[in-house]
């Protein structure tokens, strides 16, 4: 069966390939609008978060905004089995880098300067890989999750190689990790916008608390990296731009800031994005899941 699912997904891949990005796109809208209609459990879930995001939002709106939401992902995903095998000159002609000549002067004028960025699930996000054509002293790395079969998993890794991006498995690679944090110019981007369960932190976002990933806040300060958001934007069908925002200080007044507080900072950074173009981000995560039940 995972033969068949490795030649079946290669075979996907080399026809999405094929088409131009901007039919791929359009192709990727239709395929979400389908899911639209068949998933019904995330078609809930993505309601009632952004129902619970945007009070002010009327039904139809939310609904509106919630089917845009599918076809976003659709389009998305669709146009990622292209991008993952584009080169550099590729890449350039489809997306522009915004803010990150900033990050190009941290990295020359302290050359052991090493960068936490705390990213998320917004956009054609597998494309913070390539943040080196925006910044290009940048060492780009981030943390991913194998799948259940390896040579799916080995399929996943040969597309996004082209890129130089270090990539090291959460759960089996953390040594690894933690000694490539110790190279100068490293740029770790880590996803922080998902439910972190039993080992996060309860904050509010969007003023419902949730379990929040503290990692960002956490390496920052363990490996003394300075500390950006950015975002990926879809500017139109197959172009994306990604931007870096401003920084979030770790210490003030020569003094370390708590985890919780900087963690706070990145929330605010996230919901500034995702208000933007909500549409753009991955509602149909179930990001507010309650808190566990204590039994005493």
């Amino acid at each position: 069966m995972e033969t068949l699912l490795y030649y079946l997904a290669r075979t996907i891949v080399a026809g999405a390939r094929c088409l131009p990005l901007r039919a791929l796109a359009w192709v990727g809208r239709r395929l979400g609008g389908l899911a639209w209609i068949l998933d019904k459990r995330h078609r809930t879930v993505a309601r009632e978060n952004i129902a619970a995001a945007f009070p002010e939002k009327s039904k139809h709106d939310v609904t509106q905004l919630a089917r845009d939401h599918f076809q976003r992902l659709g389009e998305t995903y669709a146009c990622i089995l292209q991008t993952g095998g584009m080169n550099a000159e590729q890449i350039r002609a489809i997306v522009t880098f915004e803010g990150y000549e900033r990050l190009e002067s941290v990295l020359q004028e302290d050359p052991e300067a090493r960068i936490i960025l705390a990213i998320g699930h917004y956009g054609n996000f597998e494309l913070f890989s390539w943040i080196h054509l925006g910044a290009p002293t940048a060492q780009p790395a981030t943390t991913y999750r194998a799948l259940r079969q390896p040579r799916l998993t080995e399929l996943m890794l040969q597309l996004r190689k082209a890129s130089g991006c270090l990539y090291f498995e959460r759960r089996t690679e953390g040594e690894q990790l933690k000694a490539a944090m110790k190279t100068p110019r490293i740029v770790l981007g880590l996803l922080a916008d998902q439910n972190a369960g039993d080992h996060g932190l309860w904050l509010p976002v969007f003023g419902r608390e949730t379990s929040v990933s503290p990692a960002p806040a956490v390496f920052a300060q363990r490996y003394k990296c300075r500390l950006f958001p950015s975002a990926c934007f879809r500017t139109e069908p197959g172009r994306w731009r990604i931007e870096l925002g401003e920084e979030i200080p770790t210490r003030t007044e020569g003094k370390r800031r708590s985890t919780q507080a900087i963690t706070q900072d990145i929330i605010a950074a996230q919901e500034e994005t995702i208000r933007r173009d909500p549409a753009n981000w991955f509602w149909v995560h179930n990001r507010w899941k309650p808190r566990p039940q204590t039994h005493e």
